[in-house]
């Protein structure tokens, strides 16, 4: 590196120094090169002074002095171009030059810092041309912005128009570059998609410069050919950027970016430092890195992680979502994330698997393994809504062990959202309320769709009711979508709801609870009067699982049963009608976790918090009608074995039975006349290898017919048979004995 300083007769001379040598401080120059720049060789002649780029090496040797700086450095004169492989090794360094910088000074001579205007004789604002000037739309320029700590910019007469920090705002509106990039945060935290947005409206003279000003923003080196032309560049540029940001062979393990598992929203609000935060986490060789992403429920979670997927998802060879809100869930994931893998590496877990009654267990052990293969490291794993974590000390029968699920080998990336703040894998990160209320008013304005919100001064009262709740302040928005109501109107509503929770429902102490509550309450007053099918159908999703609901699974009503379901279920119309009207008020969406669409239709599912309120509001006086209606819907679903891959309706019943056996061990279901229904159930568990809650329902079974038939009827003794298969099945003989001597 060449670098400038004054002699002291007032010229200049330039001392040469080798890389450990370069002086800890230094000026640099950033500029647009004009017509008559002074270069290596008029420097070394003495020509220099005639040219009129000899004003800027003065400008930056004498700004460079006042800063009490001895060394300088100005591209033009202290490369010798010349000479080919100094070039290279001079444009493949001059990131780390500028980013070693002590200062940078940027000269604008499109920029004036007085501009008289004569129509109101005034001194027009500088700023206006500032963001016009051709530096934020050159190739070279975008490193020199984002590489040096310190950037300083003058205008034309060499006045100070300010620094990267007080010009922040403008320079990021100008470029579209982030503050934190502009800040000093590691580019690596930026994938190469957005990297490659800072420069998509950059130019630059030669071509292929267009490639080889990016070598510093991806921290790689290759060699110039300036013949080879732009697209032969930019494709040797991407290669190199491949190889060192996304490990060896990498294409071996990649699987299509997809996120069709998991439902979106428009109303996300970027958290970026939680994002960022996230990324310094997650970031390094491929060895195991791991985030829990922790906090309340509808306070956007799952919406982090998939915002952090898409923006990094240039950096991992396989992003996946997984649902682990109990075991039967995560299972259902694993079988999903089989047929990606399958699709695109047929040889390492065979598409016929998962045509085949294949064990859920081993099929999560086939993805595990597969995930565990050396050098297969650049994957991301998100672990969604461990919400039931088994902890030490702690006896839920209901919760879940996380490393059941984890691959055995110690690489890849995990992202885990909970509701609990005790999971202790990797790094903890809290997910808090918006704390910004201009965050809150842009989801109430994205959502209604009414953009004049962000200065009403009713949505910020709303807004601050809310209390940066992104779950509320989303169905707050649906309701004034899908109304013609003011926001005033819906803060008093509101008012009225939280004061009627009050009453209604003291046990909940939670704001957070009372809050979303009574945002539920207002849409759903308005969806009785507009839909009473819709209304209906949310009160007895309470007595299902909250997900993948789905029109034939409820299209065994009787004639006994209430109108409105037999309305409700008529045809798929009016069921779809019933559920859009849910949907429009952000209450229900498509469902993402149903393993097998192909089988009947799709399903609809509502977000947990959703289904609590259906659950200990809607339904606070416990129906033991709607809990009966359920329990029969489930079992007269469960195929028989005679049916055509009868394992795969299995497996979508499976998170609607354990519903079901949890009303039944809480009593919330009167079991008469349900053996058969309990009896399917059973079947269903034990096909499954679930034996201890295949035995809980025939046991259930066994007494409804002994009651119901007597203990020597056929369909008694069928239910004693299955048994004694059970007991045999779980390893207790003699108990297997005694239901065979018994049958």
């Amino acid at each position: 590196m060449r670098l400038l300083h004054y002699n002291n007769d007032g010229d200049f001379s330039r001392s040469e120094f080798f890389e450990g040598d370069i002086p800890k401080k230094y000026a640099i120059l950033s500029h647009r090169w004009g017509a008559e720049e002074v270069t290596f060789k008029d420097l070394t002649d003495g020509t220099s002074k005639g040219k009129a780029g000899y004003g800027k090496i003065q400008f930056c040797g004498e700004q460079a002095r006042r800063d009490g700086l001895e060394y300088f450095w100005v591209d033009t004169c202290c490369i010798d171009k010349t000479n080919a492989v100094e070039l290279a090794e001079a444009i493949n360094s001059m990131f780390r030059w500028y980013q070693g910088a002590t200062k940078c000074y940027v000269y604008l001579p499109d920029v004036s810092r007085l501009r008289f205007d004569p129509v109101d004789k005034s001194n027009e604002p500088w700023q206006s041309t500032f963001r016009q000037s051709e530096w934020f739309r050159r190739g070279w320029t975008l490193q020199e912005l984002v590489a040096p700590a310190s950037v300083d910019f003058f205008s034309k007469e060499g006045e100070l128009l300010g620094n990267k920090a007080s010009l922040e705002r403008h320079i990021r509106e100008i470029t579209g570059i982030p503050a934190s990039a502009l800040r000093g945060c590691p580019l690596a935290d930026f994938s190469v998609a957005e990297r490659m947005s800072w420069a998509e409206c950059r130019e630059t003279f030669r071509q292929e410069d267009k490639a080889y000003s990016l070598l510093g923003i991806f921290d790689v080196n290759m060699p110039l050919i300036y013949s080879e032309g732009k697209e032969k560049a930019m494709q040797r540029l991407r290669e190199e950027i491949e190889k060192a940001s996304k490990g060896y062979k990498r294409e071996d393990f990649s699987v299509t970016f997809s996120l069709s598992d998991v439902s979106d929203v428009e109303y996300f609000v970027a958290r970026e430092d939680e994002l960022s935060n996230i990324h310094k986490i997650l970031k390094g060789d491929g060895s195991r890195r791991a985030v829990v992403l922790h906090g309340l429920g509808g306070i956007g979670k799952t919406q982090l992680s998939l915002a952090y997927a898409k923006r990094h998802k240039d950096d991992y060879s396989a992003i996946f979502w997984l649902n682990i809100k109990d075991e039967d869930s995560v299972k259902q994931s694993f079988t999903q994330l089989a047929k990606q893998i399958s699709r695109e590496h047929p040889s390492t877990i065979p598409a016929s698997n998962q045509e085949m009654k294949q064990n859920l267990d081993e099929m999560v052990e086939s993805v595990k393994a597969w995930l565990s293969l050396p050098r297969n490291t650049r994957w991301l794993m998100i672990y969604d809504n461990y919400d039931t974590p088994k902890l030490s000390g702690r006896t839920d029968p209901a919760a879940v062990d996380i490393r059941k699920f984890l691959p055995e080998s110690y690489q890849g990336s995990i992202i885990i959202t909970t509701r609990s703040s005790e999971v202790r894998i990797g790094q903890s990160i809290q997910v808090r309320k918006l704390s910004n209320i201009r965050d809150s008013l842009e989801i109430l304005s994205t959502v209604s769709r009414r953009q004049e919100l962000n200065t009403d001064p009713n949505a910020v009262k709303l807004a601050e009711e809310l209390d940066g709740l992104p779950l509320a302040l989303a169905t707050a928005g649906a309701y004034l979508d899908q109304t013609a109501r003011s926001v005033s109107d819906y803060l008093r509503l509101y008012k009225e709801s939280w004061a009627r929770l009050m009453e209604t429902s003291p046990e909940l102490s939670s704001y957070v609870d009372r809050t979303l509550y009574s945002t539920w309450q207002i849409s759903f007053d308005n969806i009785k009067q507009r839909n009473p099918l819709s209304a209906n159908l949310l009160r007895l999703w309470a007595y299902f699982d909250n997900q993948d609901l789905w029109f034939e699974l409820l299209q065994h009503s009787e004639s006994d049963n209430p109108k409105w379901l037999r309305e409700l279920t008529k045809d798929e119309l009016s069921f779809d009608g019933a559920v859009r009207v849910l949907s429009n008020y952000g209450l229900v969406e498509v469902a993402t976790t149903s393993s097998q669409e192909s089988i009947e239709s799709k399903g609809y599912s509502i977000h947990g918090c959703v289904h609590s309120w259906t659950i200990h509001a809607l339904n606070q006086e416990w129906d033991y009608d709607l809990a009966r209606l359920a329990v029969t819907f489930v079992g007269a679903h469960v195929p028989k074995e005679k049916d055509s891959q009868p394992w795969i309706m299995q497996r979508r019943l499976l998170q609607h039975a354990a519903r079901c056996l949890y009303m039944f061990s809480n009593s919330l279901v009167v079991d008469d006349e349900l053996a058969y229904d309990c009896h399917n159930l059973g079947h269903l568990y034990a096909d499954q290898g679930k034996l201890v809650e295949a035995e809980q329902m025939y046991q259930r079974a066994l007494q409804d017919f002994e009651k119901a038939w007597g203990p020597e009827h056929t369909s008694t003794l069928n239910m004693v048979n299955n048994l004694g298969i059970l007991y045999k099945n779980q390893g207790k003989l003699v108990e297997a004995e005694q239901m065979y001597q018994r049958a």
